[in-house]
């Protein structure tokens, strides 16, 4: 399983994307910055997406990918909450700003085509077992526990607050995905509207590491962009104090397991 990194970023400027991520080239995690990061050739590749949530810095990218799946008569099955799905629908794609995708470039030969997924239900994805697991966000959200067909394993928490036990009891991965948007000075903020601090962060792998015995590779995304340096400091602390293997996602960066 190779895993890269096209946006690392809660927010958006020169240099940095918005948060997605790519597994072997096929199966995209969410899609903030999902186009803006790949030839049309790459994208030509991709046969699913995993919506974690219906947030715009989440979904941006499939208004791009759908228009232009149009231009190799292709096809793309975006994975979704109904919940999640049916904003994405309503807000995104119904053809208000844009094409309307729901129909484009024909009704019958959409090029995005939704299907809703259950929590907890395994499902096999083009050839991957995907598990969407509930977490604490501030709309309804799922991270995806993603099993490759030579058995490895990662999980993708998405946007998350405090409270993963249920999650951990349902995954053992080779290699964990998760956030930190804000430092440690903003921990009771990043609380209430569904983030983790680095401080917040350690709580929930301390709980992993006593539930699971193990501690995962760990890299942590979804940054905001002005307080990168204060959280890269956190958790590089946080990696130090718990002696695991602790970093800062980038865009670009690519993890074979």
């Amino acid at each position: 399983m190779n895993l890269r990194i096209l946006g690392a970023h809660g927010n958006e400027a020169k240099g940095v994307r918005l948060t997605s991520l790519l597994v072997d080239n096929i199966l995209a995690l969410d899609a903030g910055g999902l186009t803006a990061s790949l030839t049309l050739a790459e994208q030509e590749k991709i046969r699913a997406v995993l919506l974690s949530h219906h947030h715009f810095n989440h979904s941006r990218d499939l208004v791009t990918l759908g228009f232009n799946a149009a231009l190799w008569d292709g096809q793309v099955k975006v994975y979704a909450l109904r919940e999640t799905r049916d904003r994405v629908i309503s807000c995104l794609l119904d053809g208000k700003i844009y094409a309307n995708l729901q129909e484009y470039p024909t009704k019958e030969k959409a090029t995005l085509q939704f299907e809703a997924i259950e929590p907890y239900r395994e499902e096999n994805i083009e050839g991957y077992r995907v598990r969407a697991l509930p977490v604490k966000h501030s709309v309804p959200t799922v991270g995806y526990h993603i099993a490759s067909p030579g058995g490895r394993q990662l999980f993708y928490t998405g946007d998350t607050g405090p409270g993963l036990a249920d999650c951990w009891q349902h995954v053992s991965p080779d290699l964990l995905i998760c956030e930190s948007f804000v430092p440690d000075s903003m921990t009771e903020r990043a609380g209430k509207v569904g983030h983790l601090s680095p401080k917040l962060l350690k709580e929930e792998l301390a709980q992993f590491r006593q539930l699971k015995g193990y501690l995962p590779r760990v890299i942590v995304i979804h940054l905001a962009l002005s307080y990168e340096r204060q959280v890269g400091q956190e958790i590089a602390r946080l990696a130090r104090e718990l002696g695991g293997d602790i970093s800062l996602g980038y865009e670009g960066m690519e993890v074979a397991l």
